[in-house]
């Protein structure tokens, strides 16, 4: 299988409705070929447009809606699970995670999180690799970007996020 073919079949792959998110080691298993050759391959069909992005889960392209926002958070780490929660509760697709740190700017981590399923699986891989959120550089307080069809989304996620504390209003 030639590269150009091997990016086609991964086009054909996360096109497909039924697994819109694969990683790049199964891709490097049903090809027969390293993760990184698959990395190579992504970042070539992104250069053509493609919009192609890594999430935790592994790859998919970029899903449309009709509203972006941020929303800027505090809470501590034992907390990140119902915050989560009520974005994708309440309608949100939780793009990503941004901090401003001060020496190298804003930091930035994609999630695509849009059900509790992705919010449990976020916690679960949290947990198993003893990692620390992006929030713990700077006391809890972060942003996220987040999408949603409807405005009345949006509205409930900030009244549910603002009566517990979370919502980061100076």
């Amino acid at each position: 299988m030639t590269s150009l073919e091997r990016q086609a079949a991964i086009r054909a792959a996360l096109s497909n409705p039924e697994t819109p998110t694969i990683s790049a080691n199964t891709f490097a298993q049903q090809f027969g070929v390293s993760r990184q050759t698959i990395v190579g391959d992504i970042a070539l069909i992104r250069a053509t447009g493609d919009q192609i992005i890594a999430t935790p889960q592994g790859y998919q392209y970029a899903k449309a809606f009709t509203h972006e926002t941020i929303l800027v958070m505090q809470h501590t780490f034992e907390e990140i699970e119902p915050e989560l929660t009520i974005m994708v509760e309440t309608g949100l697709t939780v793009t990503d995670v941004q901090v401003e740190h001060p020496l190298y700017g804003l930091l930035r981590g994609e999630l695509s999180i849009a059900s509790i399923g992705d919010v449990k699986q976020f916690v679960y891989q949290l947990s198993r690799t003893n990692s620390q959120p992006l929030s713990a550089l700077t006391n809890g307080i972060h942003m996220h970007r987040v999408t949603y069809n409807h405005a009345a989304e949006l509205q409930n996620a900030r009244v549910k996020l603002r009566e517990i504390g979370f919502l980061f209003e100076n």
